[in-house]
């Protein structure tokens, strides 16, 4: 999806729906990654997270992946261009080096997509990344009282970026097909949001 049209209120509107806990769950596993030293991040949008992995990770090489042109110029003004390369891109059609990535980063992302989408995302990704590669996941998970919640999000998203998914899909299955499993992990918002690391 392109957040274009959202790109300019989006941080707000995220804070008005959820305070600072999305930032937290991006974080929270930030320093068990500071060693990295090529990173891969996929539709991350204004630079938040991007801008605190530049100050942990003092010797990482980042290519920070967003469709949306307005949320990498958001991202390049709070995290700046000395060791972050911008692409404008698609993930799904992107080329990436293969066993180049120590670190991907993937947060509230895989959330946009259906199941078959995300195999053939992480069947891409997984290629690129290095045998002992670090995966940092944030995400929604469904809960039993999550669904109407759930389902205005998507709506919402779906009206103003085009966004085609309808429902949430359990990424964890398709990483661990992968060779990916997940060391931590945290939850907030009553299970509805959690924070995972993942190691190859």
């Amino acid at each position: 999806m392109n957040c274009d049209s959202i790109a300019r209120w989006y941080r707000w509107m995220e804070y008005a729906a959820f305070g600072n806990t999305l930032q937290q769950r991006r974080t929270a596993f930030l320093a068990d990654v500071a060693d990295a030293r090529r990173a891969l991040v996929l539709g991350d949008g204004d630079g938040r997270f991007l801008s605190r992995l530049v100050e942990q990770s003092a010797l990482a090489q980042i290519d920070y992946v967003d469709l949306s042109r307005r949320m990498l110029e958001l991202a390049q003004a709070r995290a700046g261009t000395g060791r972050v390369t911008y692409h404008q891109a698609d993930a799904l059609e992107i080329a990436l080096p293969e066993r180049g990535y120590d670190l991907i980063v993937t947060h509230f992302f895989l959330d946009c997509f259906d199941e078959s989408t995300v195999e053939a995302l992480v069947d891409r990704v997984a290629v690129a990344a290095c045998p002992h590669a670090r995966w940092l996941v944030s995400e929604f998970r469904r809960t039993w009282w999550s669904r109407p919640l759930l389902a205005s999000l998507y709506f919402f998203f779906r009206i103003t970026t085009g966004l085609k998914t309808r429902c949430l899909i359990d990424h964890r299955p398709v990483l661990m097909r992968h060779g990916f499993r997940m060391v931590r992990g945290e939850s907030a918002w009553r299970g509805l949001l959690s924070s995972e690391l993942w190691v190859r």
